[in-house]
């Protein structure tokens, strides 16, 4: 699978695509009904299918000073989308050109000229073009004029409606996580929510009590409860690449230690070796308990202990 710049050309092979349109932070349910709607079009009709997102979300332009909020990196959307059978991604940068650019601009010049998409597929409430003047309607409006059809899909619930199912959101899932319910999240994600980073060194304190770990910088990803979660991991490089870890992680900012600093911390089960400068992916898969000062380094053990064992029981069951 390819990845394209949208303000660069567009193969000749991809034009007449279907394109599946939308920023898609999390690709939870909801968004991957959308794409899956492009893709039995493409396939229907014998179009390549492209999936296009935003970067940096919108949001963060309007309000750069917006605490971290994202569910997923640019490299996470693209493996996901590819896993989905996407042929390409399509990547616009979100800047101050693209949010004075009108709907009817976004539409004839760009989706229809530049992109040369044959049909577009978006969610009912997504919208477009400078002031957020552009939605489904309008699409489909000025897309006939130009030869481009348009389809919108409807909330997707996370049960049936007289079971109490409400429509899947990225909010949704945010507040999920900053509640310390990744079970929810992973619900509606269809896999739990997963951060990347490169392993830094810190201060090593964990090494002194007999659990080493693994430092991270949440970077631009939204911040979970801060607490002690059940994790899973995958190495993505170094000598360890695709080595995969269960452990017990950290997230907060170590109110046993100075001064405060935000990190996960996860320690792994039954492995030993330097992952210093390797990319970890890491899996929130259960929140076992809030952050909490200890009164010493051997009470701090002692927690230690049991939260791992508690850990390793609920990953070895596979809950």
């Amino acid at each position: 699978m390819i990845r394209l710049d949208a303000r660069g050309p567009i193969p000749a092979e991809l034009r007449g695509a279907i394109l599946a349109l939308g920023n898609f932070d999390g690709y939870h349910l909801g968004h991957q009904a959308v794409v899956g709607e492009a893709l039995r079009w493409a396939k229907s009709e014998g179009r390549p299918c492209i999936v296009a997102t935003f970067d940096p979300h919108p949001v963060r332009f309007f309000a750069p000073g917006a605490p971290p909020f994202r569910l997923t990196s640019l490299d996470q959307r693209q493996e996901l989308f590819a896993a989905a059978g996407a042929d390409a991604m399509l990547v616009f940068q979100f800047d101050a050109a693209m949010a004075a650019t009108s709907a009817e601009d976004w539409v004839r010049l760009g989706l229809a000229g530049h992109i040369g998409a044959a049909g577009v597929v978006t969610g009912a409430d997504f919208t477009f073009g400078k002031g957020r003047g552009g939605n489904a309607d309008l699409l489909r409006t000025l897309g006939a004029e130009v030869g481009l059809a348009a389809r919108a899909l409807g909330p997707v619930l996370d049960a049936p409606i007289e079971k109490g199912g409400e429509p899947v959101s990225s909010s949704r899932i945010r507040e999920a996580l900053q509640a310390g319910d990744p079970a929810t999240a992973t619900r509606l994600l269809t896999r739990p929510f997963a951060m990347r980073g490169r392993v830094q060194k810190g201060a090593q304190l964990g090494r002194t009590i007999g659990y080493p770990t693994a430092n991270l910088d949440m970077g631009a990803y939204l911040r979970p409860a801060y607490g002690i979660y059940a994790v899973r991991a995958r190495v993505l490089n170094g000598a360890f690449a695709g080595r995969d870890l269960l452990g017990a992680a950290n997230f907060g900012v170590r109110p046993m230690f100075d001064p405060p600093l935000e990190l996960l911390e996860p320690t792994f089960f039954d492995f030993s070796g330097d992952l210093y400068g390797a990319e970890l992916e890491v899996s929130f898969v259960h929140y076992l308990r809030g952050e909490a000062k200890f009164d010493g380094l051997d009470a701090l053990k002692q927690q230690i202990e049991r939260d791992c064992e508690t850990a390793r029981n609920l990953l070895s069951a596979g809950a």
